[in-house]
């Protein structure tokens, strides 16, 4: 598997963002994911969006962080807010997103940033098995959908 930084407005980041949007769709039967996105978003050292590719080059996951600090969206000061983790269905079940996401805090951790901060949904039950895994808890919400009752909000430090 071969996990390059790429910029979110990539051919390859669109095409799998596209996959991810009819996802949403499905799942909560509505728009998909209205959170506004611009790739300077995730320009090194204010985040990084990451596109891992298989032995034949196709894409397959997608993750990637946005420097967030305190603001009327609930964030904090020192917030890395994950954005777009996402998995291709052949692909899932490989550690793939488990891989990313532990690129992406290293990442975070090194630019400073003190919390990785994400918000998925409740019908995204392998989502949350992940996050909860991998050390996040639940918390206050915050962002785009912080007042829909489907969202869930979860967070982990990152300090050493």
């Amino acid at each position: 598997m071969d996990i390059q930084t790429l910029g979110y407005d990539h051919p390859d980041a669109v095409k799998l963002n596209d996959q991810v949007q009819l996802e949403y769709i499905e799942r909560y039967t509505d728009e998909g994911d209205a959170t506004p996105l611009d790739a300077s978003m995730f320009v090194p050292p204010n985040g990084l969006y990451l596109i891992a590719y298989d032995e034949d080059g196709r894409p397959t996951a997608t993750g990637g962080w946005r420097t967030q600090d305190k603001n009327d969206q609930g964030y904090s000061d020192g917030d890395a807010e994950l954005k777009r983790m996402y998995v291709i269905p052949e692909a899932r079940g490989l550690g793939l997103a488990r891989r990313i996401l532990a690129l992406l805090e290293a990442d975070a951790r090194a630019a400073g940033r003190t919390r990785m901060v994400l918000e998925t949904g409740d019908q995204q039950p392998e989502a949350i098995a992940l996050y909860a895994s991998s050390g996040y808890s639940p918390c206050e919400k915050f962002g785009h959908y912080r007042f829909h009752d489907n969202s869930i909000c979860y967070a982990k430090p990152l300090v050493p």
